[in-house]
């Protein structure tokens, strides 16, 4: 079929929405409550699009693109109507952006500044919601910044199949809730779904905003998928990981050890040097003094009671490379095949 947006003919295929299309040639459409992976649902009415023939604007992200389309995405009219709809998700959001954890990267605070709002036009007279205990102690919800998009609750119920949260109460009361926690596996996809600071990491006592933070991404190391993330560092302090859809075999999913499970890089009862116990205490050793010791002993072992008397346990903490030269050295250097991995402790 063929449509035209924005004065550009697009020759496409039938199926694919006006967002869709829009975003596969270039047209940038502003989005709050869409997500790549979720069912579109228009909740938040920021993608409206003017289609010729229409009296009304449609949203883009859940209307289907058809035949002949002729669709204008930025025109003033369209853009005092997006005005309109961050002025009432302002209604009752406060404006903390320099303390709030989201600070820099929230997709509500850029539009704000992409349309000059310079403060909130609307106010009424509603009770500041109170903070709840959120599904798992790992994330911290703040029901005043939320702007109701549902994508938590959708990344719950689509991607993940908890069905955890779901909206609670009408009109200006109304919040999300963990409606059932006891379904909660703590793997962070709300968390990573929400565009604005309603939801933050609550483990890492040192914080970080986006543009201090060095992103590294590497390969989880707790298990055998070989999930994709990015480790976030400020200085030499891990922060948080984190991940974006498209991402690794795991499409920017994460289970709750590879997003939350990274305190252990920043503990202070990490060893720094290699220890050797001897009558009882454990004394500090160099690496070539620690590693000839340990290689004495595994070949007295080896020679007296043959090679399936040792066993190897790798670490969930150390690098897949790593971990491939350790098996190495059980199975080719030792020749046992008797080698575990801690990646379900």
């Amino acid at each position: 079929m063929r449509i035209t947006i924005n004065g550009k003919v697009i020759e496409t295929e039938e199926g694919p929405t006006i967002l869709r299309i829009a975003q596969m040639n270039g047209v940038r459409i502003p989005t709050l409550c869409h997500m790549e992976g979720l069912i579109p649902t228009g909740m938040c009415r920021m993608c409206v699009v003017e289609v010729q023939g229409l009296e009304n604007p449609v949203t883009a992200c859940n209307t289907r693109a058809t035949d002949g389309m002729v669709i204008e995405t930025d025109t003033p009219k369209m853009r005092e109507l997006r005005k309109e709809v961050l002025q009432f998700l302002l209604v009752r959001h406060p404006v903390e952006c320099p303390v709030c954890d989201k600070g820099g990267e929230c997709d509500l605070q850029d539009y704000v500044y992409e349309y000059g709002l310079q403060k909130a036009e609307y106010q009424v007279d509603a009770p500041i919601k109170e903070y709840k205990t959120y599904a798992t102690t790992a994330i911290k919800y703040h029901p005043n910044r939320c702007i109701l998009c549902s994508r938590c609750i959708r990344a719950c119920r689509e991607i993940v199949g908890r069905e955890v949260l779901d909206l609670q109460e009408t009109g200006f009361n109304t919040r999300v809730e963990a409606v059932r926690p006891e379904r909660c596996i703590q793997c962070g996809e709300c968390l990573a779904a929400c565009p604005v600071g309603a939801l933050t990491e609550n483990l890492s006592p040192i914080k970080g905003r986006t543009w201090q933070a060095k992103r590294v991404t590497t390969v989880c190391g707790y298990c055998g998928v070989g999930c994709t993330l990015e480790a976030n560092a400020v200085g030499n302090r891990m922060i948080k990981v984190t991940t974006h859809e498209g991402l690794g075999t795991n499409n920017g999913s994460l289970c709750v050890k590879g997003r939350f499970g990274f305190e252990f890089v920043n503990s202070p009862e990490r060893l720094r040097t290699p220890l050797i116990r001897e009558n009882g205490n454990l004394r500090e050793a160099s690496w070539e003094e620690a590693l000839t010791h340990v290689s004495g002993k595994l070949k007295e072992i080896k020679e007296k009671h043959g090679p399936d008397s040792i066993a190897g346990l790798a670490s969930a903490r150390v690098t897949c490379e790593e971990n491939y030269v350790f098996q190495k050295l059980i199975r080719a250097a030792i020749g046992t095949n008797n080698v575990d991995h801690c990646a379900r402790l």
